[in-house]
């Protein structure tokens, strides 16, 4: 199974939103709360300039957020991106 991580800060909905349909799939992720600036800067980075959140990566690939993970979930991509290693 492909690597996922996720990039968050606290009392976000759509971070909750994200986290929510990546557990229901049984998907292990790599939470990274980025509420501390420093960690919010190195997310900026990885993530070409988006300063959103949640900023979702699969397989070191940067998907976008929680509207992204969820069109790739209703096109049926998402267990593919997934699946792979």
């Amino acid at each position: 199974m492909a690597k996922v991580e996720i990039y968050t800060t606290q009392w976000c909905p759509f971070c909750t939103r994200a986290k929510s349909l990546l557990s229901s799939k049984g998907v292990d992720f790599e939470e990274t709360d980025v509420t501390p600036s420093a960690k919010r800067r190195a997310m900026i980075e990885r993530a070409d300039g988006r300063h959103t959140v949640p900023q979702i990566f699969i397989g070191g690939v940067g998907i976008g957020g929680s509207d992204e993970l969820a069109a790739l979930e209703r096109s049926g991509k998402l267990d593919g991106m997934l699946a792979a290693d």
